[in-house]
């Protein structure tokens, strides 16, 4: 079950159950054999034990505790550097004005989630040690030809997850998906694929100081995301969410500047609560350096009247604002939980949709990014021989039993 619960605040999910239902059914192929293997990604990666800073911020006693003394009391208790100015900056009066702004949100919501969750048996702290044709490709697992991956569309129309040979290296490809591996200067068979969209999400590589320092992976101008070709992509009415980071000025850039420029309208502000195996937040709430929630911005995508908005158009689901998404983060840096569940009901079962900077794949899904095959490397995932497993049975060592991550 990857949606644990839902309420009028938001849901909790089991976010590493949501990648492992694209792989209750897999195969693998190697020198030309097939067999049946059980595929789920590391249990460890989602093993959040404790909370950052030291000290476990529970968030039942964050509430009832007065809140915001016993979290700043935390923050300051961290080993972190000392500023060399008492005086804050524009940028973090505005950071700190917005997080005022939002933070009983996010505190009483959270609270209210994991309390229900635990009610279930989950976040208890339990866990278990272990043209058209000329832009697209079809992906056959047992094809031993070079693919390419960089200027075509790749298509899986398998109804099983395949592990397949691609660079030389192997990757677990999930059912039904389709992906483009490619930079900005090669989305245009992105566009030639001739596919409209009713759900676009994107994770952009912001720039900051962090990532500058770590240089774990290139970031990207803000002015340089009104290039992507939304409208070319979108469907009438088509979600458009972004993942944003706590910086004032990217929330801004978004909502004043790149969703206009595409023809977006902002229709709500959602915010993803990091929490560990236990429900603590990972990072305390009131932290000046790191807050435990990220931002999503979600608009509507509104074409000037014409041939694309026809009467045809389907009925539009409103979105509820601020509403929360709570769940264990995964250890590996930069991997967001998957949306698709949560936003289901708002574009529909059948709505095609698209991820944009995407690190991984998902069943039924179309993905571009220059890093788009990162997290289905089998080096991420569990893969056991299932042959001698009946079909019924297949995905029992993937999925956890209540009070598991």
């Amino acid at each position: 079950m990857s949606v644990v619960l839902q309420s009028n605040y938001g849901c909790v999910l089991d976010a590493r159950s949501l990648i492992d239902q694209g792989y209750a059914r897999c195969i693998r192929w190697r020198d030309k054999q097939k067999s049946r293997v059980k595929c789920c990604f590391k249990r460890q990666c989602f093993q959040i034990l404790k909370s950052h800073y030291g000290t476990n911020v529970n968030v039942s006693a964050a509430v009832d505790a007065g809140n915001s003394e016993m979290m700043q009391k935390t923050a300051k208790s961290s080993k972190k550097r000392k500023r060399k100015h008492s005086e804050l900056n524009q940028g973090e009066i505005d950071s700190q004005a917005f997080h005022e702004k939002i933070r009983s949100v996010i505190l009483e919501g959270t609270k209210s989630l994991v309390d229900s969750a635990r009610s279930l048996g989950f976040l208890t702290g339990d866990t278990d040690a272990e043209d058209q044709e000329d832009c697209t490709q079809l992906l056959v697992a047992e094809n031993t030809s070079p693919v390419d991956l960089f200027s075509r569309v790749t298509e899986s129309r398998a109804d099983w997850a395949a592990v397949v040979t691609l660079m030389g290296e192997e990757y677990v490809i999930p059912p039904h998906t389709a992906f483009l591996l490619s930079d900005f200067t090669r989305i245009q068979p992105l566009v030639q694929y001739g596919r409209s969209f009713d759900l676009i999400v994107m994770d952009p590589p912001w720039e900051n100081k962090s990532v500058k320092r770590s240089r774990r992976y290139g970031s990207l101008p803000s002015t340089q995301l009104k290039r992507l070709p939304i409208p070319l992509l979108a469907s009438p009415n088509c979600l458009v969410v972004a993942w944003v980071t706590n910086r004032p000025s990217h929330l801004r850039f978004v909502r004043d500047e790149l969703y206009p420029h595409w023809g977006v309208e902002v229709v709500a502000e959602w915010f993803w609560v990091k929490v560990t195996a236990s429900g603590q937040f990972v990072f305390p709430l009131d932290s000046p350096h790191k807050k435990p929630y990220e931002i999503l911005v979600l608009g509507r995508y509104r074409p000037s009247a014409g041939p694309s908005a026809s009467s045809s158009e389907k009925p539009e689901v409103p979105v509820e604002d601020r509403r929360l998404i709570v769940s264990v983060p995964s250890a590996l840096h930069s991997q967001k939980p998957s949306l698709s569940e949560v936003l289901k009901p708002y574009v529909g079962a059948e709505g095609k949709c698209l991820e944009l900077f995407a690190r991984s794949l998902q069943p039924g899904w179309t993905s571009w990014g220059n890093e788009v095959l990162k997290f289905q490397h089998t080096s991420y995932f569990t893969l056991t021989p299932a042959d001698d497993v009946r079909e019924d049975e297949a995905t029992d060592d993937c999925t956890d039993k209540p009070g598991t991550t």
